[in-house]
């Protein structure tokens, strides 16, 4: 006779999708991605409020003061987290940030000190 086992099947892990239609995998990752996407917004808005203080307390700020040697570390050190990105993307990336947050850093300031003159 054969009895049932009593050890539990693992749980599966907490990002796995469960096998369905595709239409609801989609929908079940999309709202993965839309968590992630609220967690990395945070995450950017804290890393700006940060970045600004750092502009503040700087000799030379905002754009004029950027540390190039400093980006391109920053950029190893997260390729290194996210291999399928790579450094050339990281890089991409990390530049957009950056210079986004020294924009709103600016703003904030008071004036777009180092900006070019609009026509």
């Amino acid at each position: 006779m054969h009895h049932p086992s009593t050890t539990p099947e693992p749980a599966p892990p907490s990002d796995a999708v469960p096998p369905s239609a595709p239409e609801e995998q989609i929908a079940l990752l999309r709202g993965r991605i839309d968590r992630m996407d609220a967690e990395l917004a945070a995450l950017l808005e804290r890393r700006a409020l940060v970045a600004a203080q750092v502009q503040r307390l700087k000799p030379v700020g905002y754009f004029a003061g950027r540390d190039m040697d400093r980006e391109r570390a920053l950029v190893e050190r997260m390729a290194r987290h996210a291999p399928r990105l790579g450094p050339d993307r990281i890089a991409q990336i990390m530049d957009s940030v950056i210079s986004t947050g020294l924009s709103a850093a600016e703003e904030e300031a008071g004036g777009r000190r180092t900006a070019t003159p609009r026509a």
